[in-house]
């Protein structure tokens, strides 16, 4: 004890010394004597501020963590009095099955924060694309015959002392559904291009063309036979042939998760690498409707050093085109250095079609789309047909061509020309290659012949002309130096796109929201059932090899749910934008590998958890243990399967998908609400039984809840028991409308509450109270417990028209007609409150929502939000949009943050210059506002499109129905809705006092400076680990009563949680045994509370080190051996065995 006090003196006395040594620096320094004396002394000012920020932090923390210590102090002694070190039944079977107690401050190393508290350093050369959209008037005044951009001429010589270089590309744009269903357009048209395409490119080695979809180029490749793939391996060896990308899809860039992301790309790249060995260089992606820095940062991890983007906003083209800045190293927000650049080609003209890719004047260059001379099935719009190329009229075609060309060069800063040659499924048939490959062919021979012209032209891939444009520019082949003739730096999206007018594609941000939610439990599904699989063949080598555990049968369904999930990230199919028919076959596939993946995850979790390995089989037809629940069709929610007693207690296995420990609510359904729970090591568990409903009618199983305790990515067992048990607690109920109390006389077994006045009702938890209105059933104020604060924090529901001009709301467009209108149903809704020991909910039953309100009470993460439960029907309405919206006390200005596939958050600026509908963006995983106190998060379960049209207000769009088309070819609306859950969790955190000093005084310090706010943003750690939990909650699996008993133990793989900011991204077996181990390094804010978080984590300044106990399949060790780091927001891939 004296020591301790000695040690804690000596720190004081250190601590003392550094503080008065600063302040004495500051009070040297003399102004006066100075020529830059003001600005010294502003800059002494700020730095003032800055330490003081520091100091109140530091001493903050300082004492938090005394407290802590003294906490710890005090339950050490009365342990020590008990006679008990360790508290009973901690460990099962050598594996940690109760978890130990959480620290009550979260221990975050200081080093971890210096990442999101970096100061911005804008760098001279960049542009920024905040500032880009400030600067912008977003007018659309006519251009001429670039009726979206301007006149462009130019000098005859200027190509005398170096000749201009024109790659024409050909490509097709093969959608993997759309106007028809995958496979028909394979059946159809994608077939018979790659057919072609053998023999076409064959035929002259100066032909070229380029592929994307993997997804259609494997399942051409596994019905062609073995001399037509060493035909196409030559061509890929002559360079003839070209893989852009190589993703299993072109995928959509705003509503798709990072998780996705990767597995689609993997999925491509595995196949490539298998089959033709080759590696992509270059991405293309003419189509997605928007494009996200995510994306590029995930192509530069994959080896990629090139890209193409096109639709962008047509204001934002025009003044790149206008600066020369169409091509550009492409930089993440929060990258300090180059090491995230990838060189990025922006197409200038309105669309990827041939009318729009050879120059400015579409009627012009339609005239050299040679599938459209006269005779064909399609034609020019602008009535002026091709011309086949003949002797008589090469020359007048090519210097037409050539005007074209040189005019298209204008806008960029080399002599290097691109001009992609293809369309929407193009090169179908043999006539169309020879149409465009044979004219264009002498086309070329012209120019080439002429050195008058100074142009050299020639078909050629996409990596061609980057290999051209680096070595013009004195560039590296492959890095990212930025060569002799600078091209700039970007950072930022380019979201929201618009293509002409008024009209932004916001639509399809939460179009057929039904299968974007479908999508995520997929995903986390497919995720959970891949680290499980992965588990289960390490764990095998351990125990030897079962005869029953089906592995092969197993990869089989997870690469089928891989390629099902990635198919739906193609950019019609996870956002809404496909004809009917072909929604329901994605529906269709998604559903079938979701039960698919389960059948992994029920046989991977039987064998871990079975004490006797000997005795695993594999049933199919009567697994040994079943999911708790069970979707009927791919159009229908999912329903809880009813466990039933008999004579004996039911076994329930709960997995922990996440990385981190964590206790967190279990819910199964039961038939009676007698039922006790037991740990595996026969603890009682606290348990709530609460009452089935539909409306005011109370059905016959009973909701059993209780907290679960699981280890990072283990299996926790518990029995399920009937009989009477004090620690299972029922639930109580009030029922209101209109403010009036219902009395219900089914409620059997649960007892009914009332208050005496109309006052808002109340539910709380250690954490937080809600105050919701009796009348509406909605939520009015938030509390938070820990400053005994109280915010107005209001929900409601709004609706959105559509405008009655021309052009209408449709899947890809959102044109409102006004201003949302205040969602008023025509009768009062049925409030009912639910309030128990272990969580207390209001569920609010409109004639469109069922909403429902809920807190846990529990210490920590599930604790400290507040859940939002949305169930939506509006199928019976005409061109409406239902929206929620949230409104606080927060004074977020015009300032708002959404994220960018749950990978990083972007900084958004709600502009009046803008219409309503551009204000919009895609929210993957949360939207967020803040001031200089507090911030408010709500987190995401699925896709959506958000707002904050208002300081302080959140809007998130959650259905629509719109009954015409848009214009943007699909040829029908939206009216196949469904009944739609959607889920969020809302988070409201205080900043630290010192933050919130510190904060006021950077923007203070910004505004006298005229600097523009950070462009990134960080979640904190309790709200990267709450959305984790809301979208990979524990899954639940019974022990099936018509199997016989299996004797279970817990299993836990990991002999520790993963750090607090370090992600399991996937551990993803590759051809069925080795896996990949993916890790993502989260990025976060420090500036908020750490308190009572009840997480078994620490953060590590990105050092990785023993991962996993678990022989592999070559009897090494499953664990990075030594230690690895890892950069904040990096995303690293480790192949293992």
């Amino acid at each position: 004890m004296k020591l301790s006090r000695q040690f804690t003196v000596f720190g004081s006395a250190i601590f003392c010394v550094v503080v008065f040594s600063l302040y004495l620096m500051l009070d040297h320094i003399d102004h006066s004597k100075n020529p830059n004396g003001e600005r010294i002394q502003k800059v002494s000012t700020v730095l003032r501020l800055s330490i003081h920020y520091h100091l109140e932090r530091l001493l903050a923390e300082n004492n938090e963590i005394i407290g802590n210590i003294r906490d710890s102090v005090i339950n050490l002694r009365e342990t020590v009095k008990d006679g008990k070190m360790f508290p009973e039944g901690n460990m099962s079977q050598g594996d940690l099955e109760l978890l130990p107690p959480a620290p009550a401050l979260l221990p975050i190393h200081s080093e971890d924060c210096q990442f999101a508290a970096r100061t911005y350093s804008k760098a001279a050369d960049g542009v920024q694309m905040l500032d880009v959209y400030d600067l912008l008037s977003f007018d659309n005044p006519d251009g001429g015959v670039w009726k979206q951009g301007f006149d462009i001429s130019y000098q005859d010589n200027e190509w005398d002392n170096e000749p201009l270089q024109v790659f024409v590309v050909p490509h097709s744009h093969n959608d993997p559904g759309w106007l028809k269903t995958f496979d028909d357009y394979y059946r159809d048209q994608t077939q018979h291009i790659l057919n072609n395409m053998v023999v076409k490119l064959h035929e002259d080695s100066r032909r070229k063309m380029i592929w994307s979809e993997i997804s259609y180029f494997s399942k051409w490749w596994d019905n062609i036979d073995e001399q037509k793939r060493d035909a196409v391996r030559r061509l890929i060896e002559s360079g003839q042939l070209e893989v852009a990308t190589g993703g299993w899809v072109m995928p959509d860039e705003a509503n798709t998760h990072y998780f996705a992301l990767i597995d689609q790309l993997v999925e491509g790249h595995q196949w490539l690498e298998r089959n033709l060995g080759v590696k992509p260089k270059t991405g293309w992606a003419v189509d997605p409707f928007g494009h996200t820095p995510t994306q590029a940062y995930l192509l530069r991890q994959a080896g990629l050093s090139n890209m193409l983007i096109q639709r962008v906003h047509y204001s934002v083209k025009k003044h790149f085109a206008s600066q020369k800045t169409l091509e550009f190293f492409w930089r993440q927000n929060w990258d300090q250095d180059s090491s995230s650049d990838i060189l990025c080609h922006m197409m200038p003209f309105y669309s990827y079609d041939v009318p729009h890719t050879c120059g400015p004047d579409p009627k012009i260059c339609c005239q050299f789309d040679f599938k459209r001379l006269p005779g064909g099935r399609i034609s020019c719009p602008w009535r002026i047909p091709p011309q086949a190329i003949t002797d008589n009229n090469v020359q007048e075609r090519a210097q037409t061509l050539l005007d074209q060309y040189r005019k298209k060069s204008k806008l960029f800063r080399t002599n290097v020309l691109l001009a992609p040659l293809g369309d929407d499924f193009r090169y179908t048939e043999a006539v169309e290659w020879d149409q465009q490959f044979e004219n264009y062919q002498k086309l070329f021979d012209y120019m080439n012949s002429h050195p008058e012209l100074h142009v050299q032209a020639q078909f050629g891939t996409i990596s061609d002309y980057f290999e051209a444009l680096r070595k013009s520019t004195g560039m590296d082949p492959v890095g990212m130096n930025v060569g002799q003739l600078a091209l700039p730096v970007l950072s930022g999206d380019f979201f929201t796109y618009a293509d002409r007018d008024d009209h932004y594609w916001s639509g399809y941000f939460t179009s057929r929201p039904f299968y974007k939610r479908l999508d995520r439990v997929l995903e986390s599904h497919l995720r959970a059932a891949e680290v499980l699989y992965s588990l289960t063949l390490a764990n095998i080598q351990k125990y030897g090899q079962p005869n029953d555990y089906p592995a092969v049968d197993n990869y089989k369904l997870l690469t089928e749910a891989r390629r099902n999930l990635g198919l739906f990230q193609h950019h019609d199919a996870i956002t809404g934008t496909g004809k009917d028919w072909v929604v329901v076959d994605y529906g269709t596939r998604l559903f079938h590998s979701i039960l698919n993946v389960k059948r992994v995850i029920v046989s991977s979790a039987h064998w871990l958890v079975l004490k006797d390995k000997q005795t695993y089989y594999h049933d199919p037809s009567n697994p040994v243990l079943q999911m708790d629940d069970v979707q009927p069709a791919q159009d229908a929610l999912p329903r809880k399967i009813i466990f039933e007693f008999f004579t004996v207690p039911r076994l329930l296995v709960v997995y922990n998908p996440t990385e981190q420990a964590r206790m967190s609510m279990v819910t199964v359904y039961v038939t009676t609400p007698k039922v006790r729970v037991l740990n595996a090591v026969g603890h009682v568990v606290r348990a709530q039984v609460s009452a089935v409903w539909n409306d005011l009618m109370v059905f016959i199983p009973r909701q059993l809840s209780f907290v679960a305790q699981a280890a990072p990515l283990g299996l926790s067992v518990y029995q399920l028991m009937e009989g009477m048990e004090p620690r299972t607690e029922a639930a109580k109920y009030m029922i209101l409308q209109d403010g009036r109390q219902i009395s219900i006389s089914e409620l059997e077994h649960f007892q009914q509450f009332y208050q005496q006045d109309a006052a808002p009702v109340h539910i709380e938890n250690p954490h937080l109270k809600l105050s919701i209105s009796t009348a509406t059933g909605l939520l009015e104020k938030m509390s938070l417990k820990e400053d005994d604060s109280e915010h107005l924090i209001k929900v409601e529901f709004v609706w959105y028209g559509t405008t009655s001009n021309k052009d209408k709301s449709g899947a890809y467009l959102f044109l409102p007609d006004k201003e949302a209108t205040i969602y008023s149903p025509s009768q009062p809704p049925v409030v009912r409150v639910t309030k128990g020991p272990l969580f207390s909910e209001v569920t609010t039953t409109f004639t469109h929502i069922t909403h429902t309100l809920r807190l846990y009470n529990i210490q920590g993460v599930e604790g400290q939000s507040v859940e939002i439960c949305n169930t939506v029907d509006i199928r019976g309405e005409t061109n409406h949009e239902i929206a929620m919206r949230i409104t606080s006390d927060l004074n977020s200005k015009d300032r708002f943050f959404t994220d960018l596939n749950g990978y990083q958050v972007q900084p958004r600026k709600t502009l009046a210059k803008l219409p309503l509908q551009a204000n919009f963006y895609p929210m993957t995983s949360m939207v967020y506002l803040q001031d200089s106190s507090a911030r408010l998060s709500l987190l995401t379960a699925q896709s959506l499109g958000a707002a904050s049209l208002k300081s302080g207000q959140l809007e998130v769009i959650m259905d629509r129905r719109l009954n015409q088309d848009d214009n943007r070819g699909l040829g029908q609306g939206v009216l196949d809705n469904k009944i739609t859950a959607n889920s969020f969790r809302l988070l409201l955190e205080k900043r630290s006092s010192a933050e919130e000093t510190f904060l006021k005084m950077l923007l203070n310090h910004n505004s006298h400076c005229n600097s523009g706010v950070a462009p990134y943003s960080y979640p904190s750690i309790l709200s990267h680990m709450s959305y984790m939990y809301l979208n990979h909650p524990l899954i639940s699996m019974a022990v099936s009563q018509r199997s016989e008993s299996p004797s279970l133990t817990p299993y836990s793989p990991l002999s520790a949680s993963f750090p607090c900011d370090m992600h399991l991204v996937n551990l993803r077996a590759i051809q069925s045994k080795v896996p990949a181990l993916i890790l993502h390094r989260k990025g976060f804010d420090c500036g908020f509370s750490n308190r009572n978080t009840a997480l078994l984590c620490t953060t590590t300044r990105g050092k990785v080190k023993q991962i996993t106990r678990l022989p592999t399949h070559r009897h090494t060790s499953l664990i990075y051996r030594g230690v690895a780091y890892i950069s904040p927001k990096d995303c690293l891939t480790w192949l293992w065995g």
